[in-house]
């Protein structure tokens, strides 16, 4: 048995090409992370679950073509989610809505409904102007804020300097806030 949790990914990538379990252990991986980005983009965990499997689906049917081009090969999943979500927004056109059963849920754990209504109407309003931002910058925000990772892998996964993901980290926060005082939100 093939102990293939020890290495790194551009060997699991090679052997990918020919055993589905090489490619099970870069889904171990790199499921949670690409979930979580997919989760954040689109704010539905049923929808980031599709997404995410739809990621890992078309991944397994283009390994064979995966290039080793000195990038993470999570920056090459990065990049397949992040298709799959502008294509999905560009299919939505639905607005979210607060379920009764989370008001029940909140209002049986102590927290009242009107202010779980208002911290969700706040988390809409701050991931809508994250949405509102160019798809670099909304990257950006998750690789740094739920993914937490440091300047230079961003840089990797996004194919720009660290100097560049500075100035673009500092520039997004600044247009972050302004739009954010403009919605009373800060």
């Amino acid at each position: 048995m093939t102990d293939y949790a020890s290495m790194c990914d551009a060997t699991l990538v090679q052997l990918a090409k020919k055993d589905p379990e090489a490619f099970g252990q870069l889904y171990e991986r790199y499921v949670d992370q690409i979930y979580n980005y997919i989760y954040y983009r689109v704010g539905d965990p049923t929808e980031a679950e599709d997404l995410t499997a739809r990621t890992f689906f078309r991944a397994l049917r283009k390994i064979h073509d995966y290039e080793d081009r000195g990038l993470p090969f999570s920056a090459w999943l990065y990049r397949i989610a992040h298709n799959l979500v502008a294509n999905w927004h560009r299919n939505q056109s639905r607005r979210r809505s607060v379920q009764l059963d989370e008001l029940i849920t909140a209002s049986s754990n102590g927290v009242h409904p009107q202010t779980l209504v208002e911290e969700q109407e706040a988390r809409a309003i701050l991931l809508e102007a994250i949405r509102q931002l160019p798809e670099d910058r909304q990257q950006l925000i998750i690789l740094k804020f739920v993914e937490r990772l440091p300047n230079a892998q961003i840089g990797q996964i996004m194919g720009r300097s660290e100097s560049s993901i500075k100035s673009l980290y500092h520039r997004t926060l600044k247009s972050l806030r302004t739009e954010l005082k403009k919605k009373k939100l800060l």
